[in-house]
């Protein structure tokens, strides 16, 4: 099974893609940083459920349509 898009890939990709640091993306997901490095090197689909909603629409940059001027 081939996964495209976000899944596939690891949770420190796509936070750099973000250009997001692990205290960046921590402080948006209030969160401790040392959490975000735990599971740094594990793909998204890896990830426990809970974590895994929090975190899925801040890297897929779900976040960006809030912002009024765009």
């Amino acid at each position: 099974m081939f996964l495209f898009g976000i899944k596939g890939k690891t949770v420190k990709e796509l936070r750099k893609n973000r250009g997001l640091t692990a205290r960046e993306l921590a402080f948006i997901l209030k969160i401790d940083t040392v959490e975000i490095l735990k599971i740094d090197k594990m793909k998204l689909k890896d990830i426990p459920d809970p974590l895994k909603t929090k975190i899925t629409p801040v890297l897929r940059g779900d976040d960006l349509d809030k912002i009024p001027w765009l």
